[in-house]
């Protein structure tokens, strides 16, 4: 079944193309396998989207400028374990309490905790009978999440056996059912309380999807949420890409940053290496056994191979769902703000407007064509290194449609596009006053923002998109596509674009996936840890 490539890698050269978190896990395992392993990155730090940002016009401030949210700690650890470390050595983690608050338009903010015990009778307390109710609903979401953790998730999907494992034939009804129905009918079902609806339906956002077109097989989200609970590292997501970095520098992984692939050079339909521009602007051809590339799929299939070696061609593209883009905007301000949680969810009342917003486009009700449903980050009520004393460091994420045109913000550009500033000055008011904190504005001392060209021009993003590509039923699981090019041997792709999906711990996953694709190993579930 599958053979340890240990004897067969040694010396064997891999090009990893981009040093996000797909690339820096890839290539510490590819490295552990015995490859001698070179990423190579465009831009001049390691990260990609999970980024950070420190200013000198008000030094002391940090900002996370990706991901933030600490969930499914297993597959953390279990990647840890893979390269003979654990989370407790590389990451100091604290539980939130509570896990975050949610501000519902035109209801009071309510704190939803982390644990089943405290979240069944948070319900409770909102809906009688809801508590009941989410039992039920969280019974069910930790079987999906087992049941996806052991068969859909750590796989490529080159064999049909997990599908037809015996724990998958016995829930073949359920598994059928939860994949054609909706995660919206499947909570609204259950739950009569429109916050309690959000609660349970807005992690679609967290899938680059919308809760209309996202599989009821996501309500497993919630297993990781308000079963497991919500942890901080301190450091934020920067301390997590530190580690995925350092863990790969030991096994021996080089680094070329701000470096561009700008092809993927190939003999006899077999990739051969990349060509590169160096930061001098040279052109420069670097050999390799295999490529396995961490960019984004349309930017790799499209861009870096010539058209009669692409597997995902445009045509393919243009029948995908892109997913969400977002405006980010990075706050600093002045003065303590208690009436924010570490993280915190603002709820549109018209739920279905906002969604409409960000797939369908503007429209009257939305002009900006953005949502009003946003996340707010504020590590600085957990962390006292991210902003200077008697201030607070705050982060919002604003759905908007996968979209370029809407411009870039500030950030990198200096000024931001009418659209992209425009859309951060709602959301910093609408957050004044949700949050009923009426001078909000005049206490900012630092603004930088961030748009859906920064994603295209940064990071190569498909349409501008800052997630990766929407979790509907015909893009999830097998539906995704595979993590191996169909056209060029030794091609294989990794991270939020392909299997198993988006998010970093999904990134992670497609990164051991890499590996048991190169081991031909086509059973599901992860590999064996160090010792075990």
């Amino acid at each position: 079944m599958s053979r340890t490539t240990h004897e067969h890698a040694t010396g064997q050269r891999a090009i990893v193309i981009g040093a996000g978190v797909a690339g820096l896990a890839t290539s510490a395992l590819l490295a552990k396998e015995g490859y001698r392993v070179t990423v190579i990155e465009r831009i001049d730090t390691v990260g990609g989207r999970a980024g950070d940002l420190t200013v000198e016009d008000f030094p002391g401030f940090r900002w996370d400028t990706g991901p933030s949210w600490y969930l499914m700690p297993e597959a953390f650890d279990h990647f840890f374990r893979l390269l003979g470390t654990s989370s407790e050595e590389q990451l100091d983690l604290v539980d939130l309490t509570p896990a975050y608050r949610v501000f519902p338009e035109k209801h009071a903010p309510v704190d939803v905790p982390s644990g089943r015990a405290e979240a069944v009778a948070f319900f409770e307390s909102i809906e009688p009978g809801a508590g009941q109710a989410l039992e039920d609903y969280l019974d069910s979401a930790s079987d999906a999440y087992d049941i996806a953790l052991d068969r859909f998730l750590y796989t490529t999907f080159s064999s049909v056996k997990p599908l037809v494992h015996h724990d998958v034939r016995t829930r073949a009804r359920r598994l059928a059912g939860l994949l054609t129905g909706s995660l919206q009918d499947f909570v609204n079902k259950r739950f009569r309380d429109t916050r309690l609806r959000q609660i349970l339906t807005y992690p679609a956002v967290f899938l680059s999807s919308r809760p209309e077109t996202t599989p009821a097989l996501y309500h497993l989200m919630s297993h990781t949420d308000l079963v497991q609970g919500v942890k901080y590292p301190v450091g934020g997501f920067t301390s997590v890409v530190q580690a995925f970095h350092r863990l790969a520098l030991e096994q021996g992984v080089e680094f070329r940053l701000d470096t561009e692939v700008t092809a993927i050079t190939t003999d006899n339909g077999k990739a051969t290496g990349v060509r590169v521009r160096t930061p001098e602007g040279a052109v420069e051809d670097i050999a390799a056994d295999i490529v396995v590339s961490g960019a984004d799929l349309h930017h790799t299939e499209n861009h870096l191979l010539p058209a009669e070696q692409r597997t995902y061609p445009e045509k393919y593209f243009a029948r995908r769902d892109p997913g969400i883009g977002t405006v980010l905007v990075m706050l600093g301000v002045k003065g303590q703000l208690p009436q924010l949680a570490h993280h915190n969810l603002l709820f549109s009342e018209d739920w279905s407007t906002d969604f409409a917003a960000v797939f369908d486009g503007p429209h009257d009700e939305r002009p900006l064509g953005a949502s009003q449903s946003i996340y707010v980050s504020m590590p600085s009520a957990t962390e006292d290194g991210v902003a200077p004393p008697e201030h607070e460091n705050i982060f919002v994420l604003v759905p908007v449609p996968a979209a370029e045109t809407l411009g870039h913000g500030s950030l990198f550009r200096g000024e931001g596009s009418a659209t992209v500033e425009s859309i951060a000055d709602a959301a910093i008011d609408q957050i004044a006053t949700w949050a009923d904190i009426p001078d909000l504005r005049e206490r900012i001392v630092a603004r930088h923002t961030v748009g859906p060209a920064d994603f295209a021009e940064r990071y190569n993003a498909w349409r501008g998109g800052s997630i990766g590509p929407a979790h509907t039923l015909k893009q999830s699981a097998f539906f995704r596509g595979k993590n191996i090019s169909g056209k060029v041997d030794n091609l294989y792709y990794a991270g939020a674009t392909t299997v198993p999906g988006v998010g970093v711990p999904m990134c992670l996953i497609s990164a051991e996936n890499v590996i048991k694709r190169l081991r031909g190993d086509t059973s599901p579930g992860a590999l064996p840890e160090v010792g075990a």
